[in-house]
């Protein structure tokens, strides 16, 4: 995860909003991505689809049936259904999204993804809270 929050920092960085992204096989981490929206002038380039396009890529293949996804925010319900085809075995995510996370929109994942929530969830929500900052100034 901390690795996900260096990838949100850069995200930062940027001007984009705040979310890293990595996923790992195998102890070795295959793809790693950031917000990218706002320097795309894509809405879908949120860093969970840019990390499970490099994972595909990476791997050879549609499915990551043996790879974690860390992820510094809750997906989204968009990023949910990508990550329900894909048939991640593993979500780990920071900190919950009360308005539009995956959860509160009623998206469903894969039947055997597992789901981490809450790790490193304050470094997380501190870094959202720290960019809407700055944007309301």
């Amino acid at each position: 995860m901390k690795k996900a929050l260096q990838e949100a920092e850069m995200a930062f960085d940027k001007g984009e909003i705040p979310v890293g992204a990595i996923i790992v096989v195998n102890n070795t981490v295959i793809a790693r991505s950031h917000n990218l929206t706002e320097m795309l002038n894509d809405v879908t380039a949120h860093a969970e689809m840019q990390s499970i396009t490099a994972a595909a890529n990476y791997l050879g293949g549609k499915y990551l049936k043996d790879c974690t996804l860390y992820v510094t925010l809750e997906p989204c319900q968009m990023c949910a259904g990508a990550l329900y085809w894909s048939q991640i075995a593993t979500i780990v995510f920071g900190a919950s999204d009360a308005h539009r996370g995956y959860e509160k929109m009623g998206t469903q994942l894969h039947p055997k993804t597992i789901v981490r929530r809450g790790i490193l969830a304050d470094e997380a929500a501190d870094l959202m809270k720290r960019f809407f900052a700055t944007r309301r100034k």
